[in-house]
């Protein structure tokens, strides 16, 4: 990936950076598009009008067909795919030996303090990003593109939720583009999108130079404010009406995002997020049922950013094997 310029949090403020993060995540994304498959039949459409009860009023017919201002924007751990991505991620990496058992607790432990502590402190924060990129620092960007697609294979294709996918679907249907806008890496994100079948992504841009990974970010983790700055950023450039547009997200974090569109929903939403939502009369969608919804709800340390996430999975694995 090219160098994009990298950035030392302590001269910049936290808008700056997300500032940086966003705009470095849109042109990434734009770089890394893929071409629309051919228009398929809106099956999902026609069924829908087909069980709705005669005299019963139906919401306007959305996505509008043939609007080429709108796009959708989706984030992905637990909205698109099961759990965080960067866990499964981190799941394949483990098994591939880049941790080493020493680097285990440094890790855990960062992990843990972000999800307990609750609070993004930048000077602990920067501590944790460090470690986290410490473990593809040297690493070929092109050797980890390839490991992803194992990776998926492996763990994430069998954790997309269908719903979901459905609605991503009637977009690509309507002559849409479809986004995703994750924190997880940029490269992870692409690879996700392209077996999905969608447009591409946004996600965190690790810095590289000549191919290799550098151990340095290009602004922060694409996370929280970051996320609606990436989505503005690829707005202007792609020529979109945002209020025509629409947005999926199961965190409260995403709240600015899904405020900068005119078709916002909650996916599967955290306490916090549907009290929102409900306040707001968003569309709401829970594809999860009991006991998964519970697993699943838990707030993810997304803002750690680029692998720190997978070392919850490291260790859980360390200790199934000893």
């Amino acid at each position: 990936m090219a160098v994009l310029g990298w950035l030392t949090p302590r001269r910049r403020s936290a808008t700056a950076r997300s500032v940086l993060a966003g705009e470095a995540a849109a042109e990434a994304a734009r770089k890394s598009e893929q071409e629309l498959a051919e228009l398929a039949e809106a099956e999902a459409r026609r069924k829908a009008d087909a069980d709705s009860v005669p005299g019963t009023p139906s919401e306007p017919e959305f996505p509008v067909v043939g609007d080429d201002l709108a796009a959708a924007f989706f984030d992905l751990d637990n909205t698109v795919m099961q759990g965080a991505a960067i866990f499964h991620f981190g799941r394949g990496l483990y098994k591939r030996k880049f941790f080493q058992r020493r680097d285990l607790a440094r890790f855990a432990w960062q992990q843990a303090w972000f999800r307990l502590a609750g609070v993004e402190d930048p000077e602990h924060m920067q501590d944790a990003r460090e470690s986290a990129l410490s473990i593809v620092k040297g690493h070929r960007v092109s050797e980890l593109m390839t490991i992803g697609e194992e990776i998926y294979d492996e763990y994430m294709a069998d954790r997309i939720w269908p719903g979901t996918r459905a609605l991503a679907q009637a977009h690509l249907d309507a002559g849409q583009k479809v986004w995703l806008v994750t924190a997880a890496p940029v490269e992870t994100a692409t690879i996700i999108a392209r077996r999905l079948g969608l447009t591409g992504a946004l996600g965190t841009v690790a810095e590289s130079v000549g191919g290799v990974y550098t151990g340095r970010l290009v602004g922060e983790p694409l996370h929280g404010p970051a996320k609606a700055e990436a989505v503005r950023a690829l707005a202007a450039a792609e020529g979109l009406d945002l209020t025509r547009c629409a947005a999926y997200s199961d965190s409260h974090n995403d709240i600015p995002m899904l405020s900068l569109v005119g078709h916002p929903y909650a996916i599967n939403p955290d306490a916090k997020l549907r009290k929102h939502a409900r306040a707001r009369e968003w569309r709401l969608r829970d594809y999860r049922t009991g006991r998964k919804a519970a697993k699943v709800g838990i707030p993810a340390a997304a803002g750690v950013g680029a692998l720190a996430g997978g070392t919850a999975a490291a260790v859980a694995l360390h200790r199934r094997r000893r």
